[in-house]
């Protein structure tokens, strides 16, 4: 039978097997060869033949392998492949608020009518033709403002989803005036009223003090140009078209700008919780600069050792602060309410003379 030589393999244990490259192994010492030459110890991890799986890690040497890299993938040099290769993540985001973007009918429109330099203009179709706006947008497109009559949709994603009213603008950087220029044109009130800002770093916050300042009379506003926020679209956006009859400027050196202002005879009033005076105990005469701290810091020392005067509004409730720019509102309705007791209104006596 053909089978028989076969049967040979399995009585002979003291030679190797003709058709098994037990030699080839060179010096590696074999006690027992097998026929199946991919059989290993039943325990994996042993250390008894380690040698007879190439792929096997030794514990004892872990350089062995080199392939191996750290478990972690963002360590090592890996962490810095991953950093060079990696590109920073596409903004889909619609544009910000405090960009050059302005919307609303309100803010636009005051902008339309003081002639704005306004780069673009988008509009629904409704009120393009409307009577207030129709007439100032063919003035801007005669100075070089795009009009796009789009969907309310398009306005939706230009403003974040904000109230837009149907009409949304983009303006050009607003243009300071120099504080020399501003006390000069003050001059043209006879007691002037100066509000100066120092380090309000909320745009909200800024815009509703130029609104309530340019509303109740005063002739302007000081920034600093450092740690402070400029006019931005949301200040814009918040003085309601205050800043189109406004002017702002912005300094260098805040406590220099209020030299300047003592220079040209205007007394400075500071708003401070200590150290001060109730406000209604005040006599406000003569050119006034109203100085407005920050929201949480307030005034600094270096502008109150600037202030002839410092002020506070006396406060009854347990909340220890008032907004800034409420506090501002404040003080500033009591500067003027004093100077229209002081104002003689002659229809008034020509009244009480008639009724006596």
């Amino acid at each position: 039978m053909q089978n028989k030589p076969r049967k040979i393999i399995k009585t002979s244990t003291n030679e190797p097997n003709r058709g098994q490259p037990v030699k080839i192994q060179g010096k590696r010492v074999v006690t027992n060869p097998t026929r199946n030459p991919r059989k290993v110890d039943s325990n994996p991890i042993s250390g008894a033949n380690p040698t007879r799986n190439p792929r096997k890690i030794d514990v004892a040497n872990p350089t062995r392998n080199p392939k191996k890299i750290d478990s972690n993938p963002i360590s090592g040099n890996s962490r810095q492949r991953n950093n060079n290769f990696s590109q920073p993540p596409v903004s889909t985001q619609p544009i910000e608020e405090d960009n050059d973007l302005i919307y609303g009918r309100h803010p636009v429109l005051s902008a339309l009518q003081n002639q704005r330099n306004l780069n673009r203009l988008w509009i629904t179709t409704r009120l393009r033709y409307d009577p207030s706006f129709h007439h100032f947008l063919l003035q801007a497109k005669e100075n070089g403002t795009v009009i796009d009559e789009v969907e309310p949709k398009r306005l939706d994603y230009l403003t974040n989803g904000a109230n837009h009213q149907g009409v949304a603008a983009q303006v050009a950087p607003y243009a300071y005036i120099e504080l020399p220029d501003l006390i000069e044109q003050a001059k043209a009130v006879t007691d002037p009223v100066i509000v100066v800002a120092d380090g309000i770093t909320d745009p909200h916050n800024l815009g509703a003090i130029i609104r309530t300042a340019e509303a109740i009379g005063a002739q302007g506003l000081v920034i600093p140009q450092r740690r402070a926020s400029g006019i931005t679209s949301t200040v814009m956006k918040v003085a309601a078209g205050a800043l189109e009859n406004f002017a702002v400027a912005r300094v260098v050196n805040l406590s220099r700008a209020l030299e300047e202002l003592k220079e040209a005879g205007y007394w400075i009033y500071g708003t401070a919780a200590s150290g001060s005076e109730p406000v209604h105990t005040v006599n406000f005469t003569g050119p006034i600069v109203l100085v407005i701290g920050s929201e949480g810091e307030g005034l600094s020392m270096l502008t109150q050792r600037s202030c002839d005067f410092l002020v506070s509004i006396p406060l009854q409730g347990k909340t220890p602060s008032l907004n800034a720019s409420v506090a501002a509102g404040m003080t500033l309705y009591e500067i003027y309410r004093q100077r229209s007791l002081n104002t003689l209104h002659l229809d008034k006596l020509q009244k009480n003379s008639l009724k006596k």
